[in-house]
């Protein structure tokens, strides 16, 4: 294999590791659209494409290689059946999960409604009651809430008042409208779904706000803006390291640093690891020869880089270097990711070596007067 493989997917095991998984409870009758709903935020549903492991009688944890969300699913739980026999196995079931590792507990609940009821039964109240007693945020999901032109039907938005009204133990009081996925039969596009993630990004555990952006494939700004504090939060460490300037030989020492973020800069965008890996050594191969290191190689790019201090690395050159390749790394996955063109059956090195480099030329400092390097 081409040297730095190894390397990088320890870096992409690793930071996997650290973003780890969040756990979603998905409550409400049949019908209502919840698979319809997981679907249209995480690009697939778990239920049917993933692997389901039972946590109590009546439901399961649906979760898939490579994918930061797990979604527990309530079938046997149905509302509309037993209440006090529902309720004593959401009982088990929080408790259980709190028994797991953090990335099995449940983490966050969406309780789903339908617009088209107009009405919020007896055993739903009771169902929402015992999740605010057991401390699990809940956020109140309204399905299939069609507009047009911005605007709900009238039936609609009386319903939503009226849950307002009622003093539901749910986030923010109020039911939140979702349109997971567009009916072009009636015209209604997909809305409410960004919304939805932001909610619940809000009301979640902080360890775990990462891994919801990494899962969802609805909000793209969200990627971006999560992807920027990995480059921000490398950067800072390679000035820390270059601190007390390096020799521009021993570069090398922020190549750990550079793949601990390339990775999570991946993981964000859902580029799985072999793909990862094959894009990241096309990229380093823009401005590198084999067996070089990332760092050198990249400082080589930067004008002075190898005069300043003696021919020493100082923290301001290691992090804007640090930073210009993580704003490149960005556009690759973005172009590259699970949606992309690229796979491991056909892929085309040459033409991500040119985005990487067109990418980094960009980033660093003066990169737009500057000639072609390397």
């Amino acid at each position: 294999m081409t040297p730095g493989d190894d390397g990088f997917r320890a870096a992409f095991a690793s930071e996997a590791a650290s973003l780890g998984r969040i756990t979603i409870l998905v409550l409400g009758r049949t019908g209502v659209g919840k698979s319809t709903l997981v679907n249209a935020v995480f690009g697939e549903s778990l239920a049917e494409t993933g692997i389901g492991r039972p946590v109590t009688r009546a439901s399961h944890l649906y979760t898939r290689e490579g994918v930061a969300v797990g979604v527990v699913d309530t079938k046997g739980l149905e509302l509309g059946s037993d209440t006090e026999t529902l309720v004593t196995e959401l009982r088990d079931l929080v408790a259980h999960s709190r028994t797991r590792p953090e990335e099995e507990r449940i983490h966050v609940a969406w309780f789903c409604v339908q617009a088209a009821d107009l009405r919020v039964q007896d055993s739903e109240r009771e169902v929402l009651q015992v999740l605010a007693e057991l401390g699990v945020p809940t956020v109140l999901v309204m399905t299939r809430v069609g507009r047009v032109d911005g605007r709900s039907h009238p039936d609609v938005v009386a319903f939503a008042e009226a849950i307002r009204a009622m003093d539901l133990p749910v986030v923010d009081g109020r039911a939140h409208p979702v349109m997971a996925q567009p009916d072009p039969f009636s015209g209604f596009a997909e809305h409410g779904l960004t919304e939805l993630l932001e909610v619940t990004r809000r009301v979640a555990p902080e360890g775990v706000r990462a891994a919801l952006v990494a899962a969802q494939r609805v909000d793209a700004d969200a990627k971006a803006k999560e992807a920027g504090k990995a480059v921000a939060a490398a950067a800072a460490q390679a000035a820390a390291v270059a601190a007390t300037p390096i020799p521009f030989a021993d570069a090398a020492v922020l190549v750990p640093i550079q793949l601990r973020m390339m990775s999570r800069i991946a993981l964000l965008h859902n580029v799985p690891m072999d793909r990862a890996t094959l894009l990241a050594l096309a990229s380093v191969a823009a401005t590198t020869g084999a067996g070089r290191s990332i760092a050198t190689g990249l400082l080589k790019l930067v004008p002075g880089a190898g005069t300043v201090t003696g021919g020493a690395v100082g923290a301001t050159v290691a992090s804007g270097v640090t930073m210009a390749m993580g704003a490149a790394w960005i556009q690759v996955c973005r172009r590259h990711g699970t949606d992309g063109l690229v796979d491991s059956v056909a892929f085309d090195a040459a033409k991500v070596r040119g985005e990487f480099l067109e990418e980094l030329r960009r980033a660093l400092p003066g990169g737009a007067r500057r000639g072609r390097a390397g």
